[in-house]
């Protein structure tokens, strides 16, 4: 296991919740008529395909990402406006949100397209389907069925803890693809040539440039980074 992944699961304190999670981590697969899928590696895998952290690794760090924002959302409701919220159900439901991502995505030519399977069933769909057969709580269930909001999923968080996990994703994930966008649209500018930042780091750098040296900056930090591509 990543010990990233396994540094938040070492968070719950309820040890049947954690044991369950863990299990779930160490084999993230599903048997769908015989056929197990597997996907991607988690630590190799993107958390998507093109709007956010989509890059190798992006998944992990999503993740990582989405459990600090929730773990601070727990502490302002509890030491701001002194409410209930259970931190165990939050780390499991962000842990498990987006598991089986990896299992809809594949590599291709250097980009990442969807699998044969991802035709058929969306990621939400297989996790959800997973956590009853492994007999998780409706509590965890829901959070994760709930984790896109009403909006772009199936139902709206009716719980605590179902709506901090539910902020926390929505965001990470507008974070990471407003900063890749404006790392693509300032490369675009300054050299008339769009880089595709490899990762969250790269996206950064060239913002902050922009930020400390203006246009020049960003033209300096491009060409760094194309000349660290090429030495890879």
């Amino acid at each position: 296991m990543d010990a990233r992944l396994k540094k938040i699961i070492d968070k719950i304190e309820k040890k049947p919740l954690r044991e369950k999670v863990a299990n779930l981590i160490e084999n993230p697969s599903i048997e769908i008529e015989g056929k197990v899928y597997t996907g991607i590696p988690l630590e190799q895998s993107p958390a998507g395909i093109s709007h956010h952290h989509s890059y190798p690794g992006g998944f992990i760090e999503h993740v990582v990402a989405t459990t600090e924002i929730a773990l601070n959302l727990c502490n302002v409701i509890r030491q701001i406006y002194h409410g209930k919220v259970d931190r165990d159900l939050v780390l499991a439901g962000v842990i498990l949100h987006d598991i089986f991502k990896p299992l809809t995505y594949e590599e291709k030519d250097g980009t990442y397209i969807s699998t044969p399977l991802a035709e058929r069933m969306d990621h939400l769909t297989l996790i959800v389907s997973e956590l009853v057969r492994r007999g998780f709580s409706l509590d965890l269930i829901h959070i994760v069925c709930a984790h896109h909001g009403g909006d772009a999923g199936p139902v709206w968080p009716r719980t605590v803890e179902a709506l901090v996990v539910h902020l926390a994703d929505i965001t990470d994930s507008r974070l990471n693809s407003e900063v890749l966008r404006a790392a693509r649209y300032l490369s675009r500018e300054a050299t008339g040539e769009e880089l595709q930042p490899a990762n969250s780091k790269e996206a950064f750098e060239i913002v902050n440039s922009k930020v400390a040296e203006g246009w020049k900056g960003v033209q300096k930090t491009v060409e760094k980074i194309k000349q660290k591509r090429i030495v890879a």
